[in-house]
This record gives C-alpha cells, structure tokens and sequence, in this order.
C-alpha cells in the first residue's frame, strides 16, 4: 500500500480513521484515477470519523463532496446530518444580509459512495431534506 501513487495523500486518513479506510482509498483511487476528477483533496470529516473528498468532476466547475463507507456500515440519519453540517455549514448573520443569487439558494447535496469488498463502487446523490426533481 505505501507504494502506490495515492498512499501519500491518504496516509493521515487511514491512521486516523482505520475502519473507514478501505472505503476512502477505494473511492478516491476511483474518483482520481479513473473518473480523473480535478482539483481532488481529502478533508477530514471528523462528525462521522473518516475522510471524505471534495473536487470537481472533469469538465465542470461545480465543487462536489463524497463521503465513503462500506456496504456493511450501518448508517443513521444523524450520520447524514452530521455530515452535511460539516460540509455545508450555514452562513453567519452576516452572510444572510447580503443579497442571495439563485446559485446560492441550491439545495446541497453530496455522493455517499458505496464500496463492497469485490472493490464496486455505487455512488448515491443525497440532497438535504426534500427535493422536487428535476422536470
């Protein structure tokens, strides 16, 4: 494992978060090295005690977050919300005052990636709360 190309950006996840580490390098080295996302960095997601990623898929600007976890994980709504008040936290009183563009009214979302032991990979878009979809 410490050869491989990704060992260096991953290492301070997989000491930190054991448990979760065969879902992080599984869908980093997917999102890296065969989806060839941009601007790719790992960020602690210390509410639900692993790493997650953030970058932008190839030919987009729009920055996305993933959170890893295996097959056999059990999750809970608060795991979710935990997650998503790290990555999205709200705007202070003072973001609020100023005017809102329609880019910043989105929902946010993120992937949840889903990784099994036969190293597939399914990738779920979770928004926060309801949402209509698309027409």
């Amino acid at each position: 494992m410490e050869s491989h190309t990704s060992f260096p950006v991953l290492s301070p996840f997989i000491a930190k978060y054991p448990r979760a580490s065969s879902s992080l390098v599984q869908a980093y080295n997917d999102i890296v090295y065969a989806q060839q996302w941009n601007d790719v960095e790992v960020i602690d997601l210390e509410s639900c005690s692993r790493g997650a990623i953030k970058g932008k898929k190839a030919g987009t600007e729009e920055t996305l977050y993933v959170v890893p976890c295996a097959l056999a994980e059990t999750l809970s709504f608060a795991w979710l919300q935990d997650a998503f008040a790290q990555l999205f936290p709200k705007p202070s009183s003072a973001d609020t005052s100023e005017t809102s563009t329609p880019a910043d009214s989105t929902t946010p979302f993120l992937y949840l990636a889903i990784t099994s032991q036969d190293a597939s990979i399914v990738y779920y878009k979770l928004s926060k709360g309801i949402v209509k979809p698309p027409v």
